[in-house]
Order: C-alpha cells, then sequence, then structure tokens
C-alpha cells in the first residue's frame, strides 16, 4: 500500500495541497460572481437569476451519484480530476459569448455537472494514500488550502475587478485552471491504494458489500445525516449571491470587488476552522463539529437584516467563515466514518452531497421568489429558519459518528455504520 512508503506519501501530499489551492477556484467555477455578472452585466432580476443557478444546480444533481461511484470504480482518478477542470473552465468562459437565458442555463449545467467530481475524487485520493488513521488530519488540510486558494483568487479578482471590469474573472479562472491541471498531475498514480481510497481496510472484504442503493436506504444514520446536508445548503447556498445582489444594487461598479471582500473574509476564518476539525474532531466528536455548523447559519442570517451597511454586510459574512469551514472538513469525514469497510465511500458521498445538491437548487429559487415577494429581509430570515429545522434534526436524530476503533483496527465498525446497520 502506498502508506508503507512515507517519501512515495509526502510527495502526493504536497501535490495535494497545490491541487486543494489551484482547485478551490476551478471547482467553483463563477460562483457567486455569477449573480453579479447577470445582475450588472446582463440586467437580470432577481428571480430569473435564482432560477438559471437552480437549474445548473440541479445538472449536478443528476450528476452527483455516478460521479460518485465512477471514483470508487476507476484507478484514473486524476484524469477524471483533469476532465472534469477542463470542463468547468471552458463551460464557464462560453458565457459572456452566450449571455441569453437558454446558453447561460446550458454552460452552467455542464459546469457544475462536471465539478460535483472533485469532492469526491479528492476525498477518495486522500484516503487512498493516507488511510482512515489519518484521514481527519488530512481532509482538515485539504481543506485548509482550498479556502486559502479560494481567498487569494477572490482577492484577486477584486482588485483586478476594481480597474478593469467585473469581466476579470473569466480570466482569472482560465490562470487557475492550468495550475490545477499541473498541479494534480503531479500526485503519484502509484501512491494510490484504490480499495482503501474506496473506503476498504482489506480488499477481499469487497464482494461482500451492499450496492450504492442499498448502502442509501440501509444505513439510518446517512440517510438522517443526508437530511441535514440537505437544510444546511437549503438555508447556506443562498445567501451570499443575496449579499451580491444587495452590494451590487448599491454600486455597481463596486459590485464585484465587494462580492470579493465576502469571500475573502469567509475563506480567511475557513482556513483555521478547517485546521480546528483536522486537529480536534476525533477527540471532540465529529456530531458536535457538524451541530455547531448548522447552528451559525440562523444567527448570520438575523444579523443580515439589522443593516444594509457595506462594511456590516462583509462583516457578518465572516460567519460563513465558521459553518462553511467546519462543513467542508467535516463531511467526508462523517461519511467515511458511516461507510468504513463497505467499499462504498465515494457512493456514499455521491449520494449526500446529491442531497444537499437539492437543498442548495431550491434555495436560490427560494430566495429569488422570496426577495421578489417581500424583499430581502424576508429571504434571510426563511433561510435561518430552515437551519434551526436542520440544527434540531442534528442534536434528536443524528448519532455520534467518530470510529470508536484505534488505528489499526479497521474491520471494527463504527457505531451506526452500513455494517452495524444491517
Amino acid at each position: 500500500m502506498s502508506r508503507e512508503n512515507p517519501d512515495q506519501a509526502r510527495q502526493a501530499g504536497r501535490a495535494l495541497d497545490s491541487a486543494n489551492f489551484f482547485l478551490a477556484d476551478v471547482r467553483d467555477g463563477l460562483g457567486p460572481y455569477l449573480a453579479v455578472y447577470l445582475l450588472t452585466e446582463q440586467h437580470w432580476d432577481e428571480a430569473r437569476i435564482g432560477l438559471v443557478m437552480s437549474i445548473s444546480t440541479i445538472a449536478g444533481i443528476v450528476a452527483q451519484t455516478p460521479a460518485g461511484a465512477l471514483v470508487d470504480a476507476t484507478r484514473a482518478k486524476r484524469l477524471v480530476m483533469v476532465v472534469a477542470a477542463i470542463m468547468v473552465t471552458s463551460a464557464s468562459l462560453s458565457l459572456p459569448l452566450f449571455p441569453s437565458f437558454g446558453p447561460v442555463a446550458i454552460s452552467q449545467g455542464v459546469a457544475q455537472a462536471a465539478a460535483v467530481v472533485f469532492p469526491p475524487a479528492i476525498a477518495a485520493v486522500s484516503l487512498g494514500i493516507f488511510g482512515h488513521a489519518a484521514f481527519t488530519r488530512r481532509i482538515g488540510r485539504n481543506e485548509t488550502f482550498n479556502h486559502a486558494g479560494n481567498a487569494v483568487a477572490a482577492a484577486l479578482a477584486g482588485l483586478s475587478a476594481y480597474w478593469f471590469g467585473p469581466n476579470v474573472v473569466f480570466y482569472l479562472l482560465a490562470i487557475m485552471a492550468v495550475a490545477s491541471l499541473v498541479s494534480t498531475l503531479a500526485i503519484p498514480e502509484r501512491a494510490i491504494d484504490h480499495d482503501l481510497a474506496r473506503g476498504l481496510d482489506d480488499a477481499d472484504t469487497q464482494s461482500e458489500q451492499p450496492s450504492g442503493l442499498a448502502v442509501l436506504l440501509t444505513c439510518r444514520p446517512l440517510l438522517i445525516f443526508a437530511i441535514c446536508a440537505l437544510l444546511f445548503h437549503l438555508s447556506n447556498a443562498a445567501m451570499l449571491p443575496l449579499v451580491g445582489q444587495k452590494l451590487a444594487l448599491q454600486d455597481k461598479n463596486m459590485g464585484t470587488s465587494l462580492m470579493s471582500a465576502c469571500i475573502v473574509a469567509a475563506q480567511l476564518v475557513m482556513v483555521p476552522f478547517a485546521m480546528l476539525v483536522g486537529a480536534k474532531a476525533d477527540r471532540w466528536g465529529h456530531k458536535r463539529f457538524f451541530l455547531a455548523a448548522l447552528l451559525i447559519l440562523p444567527i448570520r442570517a438575523a444579523l443580515y437584516t439589522l443593516s444594509d451597511n457595506r462594511f456590516w454586510l462583509v462583516g457578518v459574512q465572516l460567519l460563513d467563515g465558521v459553518g462553511a469551514g467546519i462543513f467542508g472538513a467535516i463531511f467526508p469525514v462523517i461519511v467515511a466514518d458511516l461507510m468504513r469497510n463497505t467499499g462504498r465511500f465515494n457512493v456514499a458521498q455521491g449520494a449526500v452531497i446529491t442531497a444537499q445538491s437539492i437543498g442548495a437548487a431550491l434555495s436560490t429559487t427560494l430566495a429569488g421568489f422570496v426577495v421578489v415577494g417581500a424583499g430581502y429581509s424576508a429571504a434571510f430570515i426563511t433561510l435561518g429558519a430552515v437551519a434551526t429545522v436542520g440544527a434540531i434534526v442534528c442534536l434528536l436524530a443524528l448519532p455520534e459518528t467518530r470510529h470508536a476503533a484505534l488505528p489499526g483496527q479497521g474491520k471494527t465498525a463504527a457505531p451506526g455504520s452500513a455494517i452495524a446497520a444491517k
């Protein structure tokens, strides 16, 4: 296994650091800049923007579980990531050329469908190189570099947009895409244990594992976690685009730069919280971190309603760094807990990300129509109430998923895992 070659693992770790840094900008495509671009440059209304963003997210939903199954099955994980990066970048760069509703919906749908490969692929490669015992710490490191990459890209976008206009985000995306391709290919293929990457400690157990669909239906904690993830993204996904729209309406020329300030502020906060999850989650408990990520959302939503001042809005956005920083780091760890020794780690990731993608798709549509009908404050309160429901479900129904076995005792089923649930 790759874990027996420390030099190879160190080389792979450095390449993973670089890949996470540069893929941070690529994996989200235009992200929240899409709403600002369509509002200020193409003069779309909020409901139309929300609809096209939801359509693109639905395309990702269709691709998500097959993407997880592909990552489980393939031994060409690096190639899958490279192809996905090229597709996301090409689709996003086509937007200025074809800015009407149909082409925008199609191009963003393609970008979203390709981007769903990145989370399971990065988690699988990390698990395949470092194993279960070091997985939580490695995921924390992945997220640290991911957030640092997002912060740098957003800072560059904000400064460049101030001088050259909002279209500069397209050029920045292209540059980051090229760097991400080089970094991904620098990960040594031989360093990846592909059986371990799909959640198996022992390849001989593979034939005994349930199908991806069976894992989703028979593991009760996985179902509960999927519901909580859906509610998290139903609450969270629309908040930053709404803030970007409010800022852009105040000053069209500063809209992209202010959005960048929001992203940089949040990403800088995410870095220490991702590090905290990596360092302390195995000791303090995985459920506690996930519950904290849910609870921060209603606080953030309520604070957004108190003032339209641009500095206040950017300041409140710091709380996004707490919730999203924790969620991004703890999500693959909890799925790995539940799927340990099933061989279906990436299918399960795909299934749960499908659920959260449904939440994200509904979030932007819900928020867009609430804004049109009742205003921005009502939309924020609605989104905060959704997160409160998710926190209650997590507190009352989700068990602690942290694996009970010591390192090296990989065949002991975690409480609530698919093996224990059968």
